[in-house]
């Protein structure tokens, strides 16, 4: 689950549409996408039992984020806390400001410039993508369409992929280790294995080339440098002080 909301990292992702409040879990990067709500819910609730209002829905996602990368082979950082939870989100930022699967490399580096993010974060963080899936939606005209993809992976992706249908059928973003947290998303790269578009244009020729070969043979420098793009990224919008609220409810308003 990503943990930067369009508004920053405060939480709004998490809010439930109302008949009167949209918020950003319908937009088209989120539908049918974003999942794991349960989870935080379970652990919401678990903290609340304990210290009611203490721990915001904000940092619960951010320290979520941090933990699961642990648990699944990844780097570790220090997650800062005392965020505080939005009490609106943003339906047409969500719509317009995440980063689309079919963006190039140009639009990527401006994409994550206009929230502060550098193009070496930007590579950096698309590693989280050795973990997760991708809808075909998503990717169908790639494996249909495009050239610089391999053979083999395009004709797999295209059995749960059909070029009419499936919009929602899912596959890994990593083929080659989905449940781990490594450095094959770059390997995969080198060899012409992006699942999506704009994974592909991290080694398409482009500036993006030099920094993904250093991944793909050096996990360290990887880790360490998605480390410490995380950090700023859980930095980005967030809520302090008096600003905002703790919320009872990760789906909810007070």
């Amino acid at each position: 689950m990503e943990i930067l909301t369009m508004q920053g990292c405060d939480g709004s992702v998490l809010l439930d549409d109302t008949p009167t409040f949209t918020g950003e879990k319908t937009a088209a990067p989120n539908n049918n996408s974003l999942r794991g709500f349960d989870v935080i819910d379970n652990i919401k609730a678990q903290i609340e039992g304990i210290c009611p209002q203490v721990v915001s829905c904000a940092d619960i996602l951010a320290v979520a984020a941090r933990d699961s990368v642990v648990a699944l082979g990844g780097p570790t950082w220090v997650v800062q806390l005392g965020r505080r939870d939005s009490t609106t989100a943003s339906l047409d930022a969500a719509n317009n400001d995440i980063p689309a699967p079919t963006l190039g490399l140009g639009d990527l580096t401006k994409s994550f410039s206009n929230k502060g993010l550098t193009a070496t974060d930007m590579i950096a963080l698309s590693g989280a993508h050795t973990i997760g899936q991708a809808r075909c939606v998503n990717f169908r005209n790639r494996i249909y369409t495009e050239t610089n993809i391999e053979t083999s992976l395009a004709t797999s992706l295209k059995s749960n992929c059909p070029d009419m249908t499936g919009d929602n059928n899912i596959s890994p973003l990593d083929v080659s280790t989905p449940y781990l947290f490594d450095n094959f998303y770059y390997k995969n790269l080198l060899n012409k294995k992006g699942v999506l578009h704009s994974d592909q244009q991290l080694f398409n020729g482009g500036s993006a080339d030099s920094q993904t070969t250093t991944y793909s043979s050096n996990m360290a420098t990887f880790f360490t440098d998605f480390s410490a793009a995380m950090v700023k990224m859980s930095n980005i919008g967030s809520l302090t002080g008096s600003s905002g609220q703790i919320r009872k409810n990760c789906r909810k308003v007070n």
